[in-house]
């Protein structure tokens, strides 16, 4: 088998993976890692050039029972906790007007939910894997099923490989996801735009004495501004609203000058207090668009032979669960540890594997589902604030 990192092959000739991983999330780098623990070797495609590509977006929680669980299987327990945030689990929940409503300090005592950058975390995967085990710029175009549990893949350059054991890791719009189920993401209703203040404490003081050390929440009418302090000193802000699929797609976020798109943007929140408003108007660089999809929340599939799916391919839902890449990394180890446990019998593997997936991103997803009416709701701030303090919901 080729260990040989080139993202492009000769056309005419096939290269043969026993396994072959699409996508270098963090799902599937979990895969790939496990897997190499054990001694056994994995190839990843991916469509980014290189591993600095493109943002790979803001802070995660990782959670004890599911993504640290996967990063001790990783043998990378040490090496995350060493890139924990300190005061990344502090909350702070605002009104519109900008009064603390609830507020909670960082809980390193207890350390269930300690709060990573995800480009770090990447970071130590990538660091962990045997140089050549990715390919880059390896952009999957389709596949298709050989017989006996053997797939082909094809690539956007016209070359191919084939594999045994086929894993789609390639996220909310897999390519490999075909194979085993038609379902397609749908649009949940709600749209996120992203917007950053670099330097803030310097250059942002304001904003950044508002949203505090770790999460912040502001909710009122369904709709919100919700924000990171990053461990580069940013505040990272998802401005969430309820709108049509199509509204973002009215708004010009693709140019240089950003005060239109902001000028837009804003009329949703007039009434808002200006330093919350500041959080967008402030915001430097460009806003990012993004519209948050889910597969349905009971997404199954039968077991087929060669070929399963982890991470966003398998159980897109929304991020209001916290869940999305802890259980991608969960997904991963599993996934590996169970092919490991079955050297000769991969589809022994992949039973045991998803017996125990459709379960539990069922579980996560009807979370998520749930917590998106919740958050966005009309009663969503009183709710909140009232499930933060320990008290029964209050009948508003």
């Amino acid at each position: 088998m080729s260990t040989h990192a080139s993202a492009h092959g000769s056309t005419h000739t096939s290269t043969h993976h026993p396994i072959a991983v699409i996508g270098a999330g963090l799902g599937g780098l979990a895969a790939a890692r496990v897997l190499h623990v054990h001694g056994i070797e994995a190839a990843v495609y991916e469509a980014d050039a290189s591993p600095t590509a493109r943002h790979q977006g803001g802070m995660l929680d990782i959670h004890g029972e599911s993504g640290q669980a996967a990063l001790r299987a990783a043998g990378l327990y040490e090496e995350f906790r060493a890139i924990v945030h300190p005061g990344g689990e502090a909350t702070r929940i605002l009104d519109k007007d900008g009064t603390v409503r609830h507020e909670e300090g960082d809980r390193p005592e207890e350390g269930d939910r300690p709060e990573v950058d995800r480009n770090d975390l990447r970071r130590i995967l990538l660091d962990s894997l045997p140089e050549g085990t990715i390919r880059w710029g390896a952009k999957v175009t389709g596949a298709r099923a050989l017989g006996g549990g053997r797939h082909e893949v094809t690539l956007a350059d016209g070359s191919v490989f084939t594999t045994d054991v086929l894993i789609g890791a390639d996220g909310a719009w897999s390519r490999i996801r075909p194979l085993l189920s038609p379902a397609t993401p749908a649009y949940t209703g709600i749209s996120f735009v992203e917007a950053d203040l670099h330097e803030a404490a310097t250059r942002h003081r304001a904003a950044a004495e508002l949203v505090g050390g770790g999460s912040m929440f502001a909710l009122a009418e369904g709709k919100g501004i919700l924000t990171h302090l990053e461990t580069d000193g940013s505040v990272h802000a998802y401005v969430a609203l309820k709108a049509d699929e199509d509204w973002l797609s009215t708004i010009d976020f693709t140019g240089t000058d950003t005060d239109t798109a902001k000028k837009t943007l804003l009329t949703h929140f007039e009434d808002w207090d200006d330093r919350l408003r500041a959080l967008i108007t402030d915001a430097d660089g460009a806003l990012v668009p993004r519209l948050i999809h889910a597969l349905p929340v009971d997404h199954r599939w039968e077991r087929t032979a060669g070929v399963t799916l982890l991470g966003d391919a398998a159980h897109l839902m929304s991020p209001f669960a916290g869940e999305g890449a802890n259980l991608a990394l969960l997904d991963g180890a599993e996934l590996a540890t169970a092919l490991a446990a079955h050297p000769a019998d991969p589809e022994s593997a992949l039973t045991a594997y998803e017996r125990s997936l459709f379960p539990r991103s069922h579980r996560a997803a009807g979370e998520s589902a749930a917590n998106l009416t919740f958050m966005f709701g009309p009663n969503a701030l009183e709710e909140l604030v009232d499930m933060m303090s320990g008290h029964e919901p209050s009948d508003h």
